[in-house]
């Protein structure tokens, strides 16, 4: 199961990052692409075979109306509240290379908050609940932990400062974030939400750097999970973060071991890199035969 973020991404291609000022730049089409982190999580674990519910707030617009589309071409069992602030945006720059740097409008209200009696039903029937950081749903780890549910969440570009993020990071069981939010201090980071929550593990992504993997019984060093070659040329890292965080929980669920779950995790962030948007979605047999 799937809770929060949701949204539409516009794609913009420019030669390198960061973009020159000036007061008018040529580049090529403009596109968009429904997704951000919950929905990209949603549609990678249903394209591996996983049955997904996903509960979000998306807006009575055209852009909701083409994350509704999005997910039903995905098979993902949607269900939506309506978000009286509209559906969540993203303008992401991605250079020649692939890199990207996005702007998001997150846009829901402060006291947004998801009625229990929509989402407790669902959380009864699910086996694991991933948690995007959208601020209404750190107000169900509450009722995740009293029905035992194992949690999974991202924390993106976290500095291990911001204290938005402490509580999705100190009760989550599995805890992604990207290795450039912290820079050099990523090991310490990676041993504060072992050390004051509750995770399992915490898995930390750096691109073409590969990933590290820490545990709470392996030690106080990061063990590095080489990065996959992608079977194509890089096009777009847009979407890859979650990809590696669908083939982590195929693992995870299947009851493989951390390590291959991280992986597995590799293999599918780098298939992501090899379309535009987060079109690139692998599939079972493509993950479990690139794995190994």
């Amino acid at each position: 199961m799937v809770v929060g973020g949701s949204g539409v991404d516009t794609v913009v291609r420019v030669d390198s990052l960061p973009v020159p000022l000036a007061d008018s730049v040529p580049v090529g089409p403009i596109r968009e692409w429904p997704g951000h982190t919950g929905g990209n999580v949603a549609l990678g674990c249903r394209n591996l075979g996983l049955n997904v519910k996903f509960l979000d707030y998306i807006g009575d617009d055209w852009t909701g109306v083409q994350v509704r589309e999005r997910l039903a071409a995905g098979d993902v069992d949607f269900e939506a509240l309506i978000s009286p602030e509209g559906t969540r945006r993203a303008v992401n720059l991605v250079d020649r290379t692939g890199r990207r740097m996005s702007f998001h409008d997150a846009r829901d209200p402060e006291k947004l908050r998801m009625p229990r009696e929509f989402y407790l039903p669902h959380l009864q029937r699910a086996r694991h609940v991933h948690l995007s950081i959208t601020n209404f749903t750190r107000f169900l780890f509450d009722d995740l932990e009293a029905l035992g549910l194992p949690v999974s969440t991202d924390l993106h570009d976290w500095d291990g400062l911001d204290d938005y993020h402490r509580e999705f990071a100190f009760r989550s069981d599995l805890v992604f974030l990207s290795a450039a939010g912290a820079g050099e201090r990523i090991a310490s980071v990676m041993r504060e939400i072992l050390r004051e929550g509750r995770a399992e593990a915490v898995i930390a992504t750096a691109g073409a750097g590969g990933s590290y993997l820490m545990t709470r019984d392996g030690g106080r060093t990061p063990r590095p999970v080489p990065a996959t070659a992608p079977p194509a040329p890089v096009v777009d890292s847009n979407g890859a973060g979650d990809a590696y965080v669908c083939g982590f929980l195929y693992g995870r669920l299947a009851g493989l071991d951390l390590e291959r779950s991280a992986a597995l995790g590799a293999v599918a962030g780098a298939y992501a890199c090899t379309a535009e948007g987060s079109e690139a979605l692998i599939g079972r047999d493509e993950l479990l035969a690139a794995g190994g």
